[in-house]
């Protein structure tokens, strides 16, 4: 499933490919027939994200709900559509498909309020003046979870956008194991781990994939410039050598999905030790 930085950077996309614009608006497959032929023909006002929700908004006030899932694409697309899209979006210069997504909804103003409720706060959204801030919140719901620090990262009422790959690497840059309780790290460590993630997943938007190793380890001068296989610390690199301390990574199970982590740099109960000798160590970006 997409994590967040990716749906954020398919807003920009697509709003650098239709804001300001009339578009046309099919649905091939024929599932989404109603609600394209309401867009079809709207001036597009623009795209958002919240968290691993993406929203469009458009001149009669409808409002475009999905949620990719597991398979869903949302990609540009040339000549006629092949397949099972379920929306085509388009104008005269160019034509984005939408296919297998979970969500694809045509509602009201309200439904951005119910998708905004729907999660927790995303380090990618900007705080709402006058509300707490996004980092209060996360905190405070994480100080309220006894369960795995590894499963409580997926629970996107507490944090949203982040995914398998998020979670196992920014764990693994804060030296936390991923079966920490989440209640029992201190506000500094969280707050800590709210920012990288937040640097992180700003990171992912601006490079549209995912980067976590610091560049200093491999001597490249970007984190642009790592190879494919190289760009990450522990994420289905079990048995593989740990990038900073050598140790074989391990392969675990936390919150029924596979995790993986260092078992020296992650040392339970030595979070606050270890998040110090990776920062030493380069290991924070």
């Amino acid at each position: 499933m997409p994590e967040g930085h990716t749906i954020h950077r398919l807003a920009r996309d697509l709003n650098l490919a239709f804001e300001g614009s009339q578009i046309q608006a099919s649905s091939p497959q024929g599932r989404f027939d109603a609600g394209a032929s309401k867009l079809d023909g709207q001036v597009c006002d623009g795209f958002e994200a919240f968290g691993k929700h993406l929203v469009g908004h458009f001149a009669a006030s409808d409002v475009l709900h999905v949620h990719l899932g597991l398979i869903g694409k949302f990609r540009k697309a040339k000549g006629d559509p092949v397949g099972a899209v379920r929306l085509r979006l388009a104008t005269n210069d160019v034509n984005w498909d939408l296919r297998g997504p979970m969500v694809c909804d045509l509602g009201n103003p309200d439904l951005v309020d119910k998708v905004a409720a729907s999660i927790g706060p995303d380090p990618l959204r900007p705080d709402i003046p006058g509300a707490v801030p996004q980092v209060d919140t996360f905190v405070a719901a994480m100080k309220r979870r006894r369960i795995a620090i590894g499963a409580a990262l997926l629970d996107q009422k507490i944090i949203a956008g982040i995914g398998n790959v998020y979670r196992a690497e920014l764990l693994f840059i804060c030296g936390i194991d991923p079966q920490t309780p989440a209640n029992s790290l201190d506000e500094s460590e969280l707050r800590f781990l709210w920012d990288l993630a937040a640097k992180q997943l700003r990171l992912g938007e601006k490079l549209d994939r995912i980067v976590t190793v610091d560049p200093k380890l491999g001597a490249y001068k970007t984190p642009g410039s790592i190879p494919a296989g190289e760009r990450l610390y522990t994420y289905k690199r079990e048995e593989q050598p740990c990038r900073v301390c050598d140790t074989p990574i391990e392969l675990l199970e936390v919150a029924a999905r596979k995790m993986w982590r260092c078992p020296v740099c992650q040392q339970t109960g030595a979070t606050t030790a270890a998040k110090k000798a990776a920062v030493k160590k380069g290991t924070t970006v």
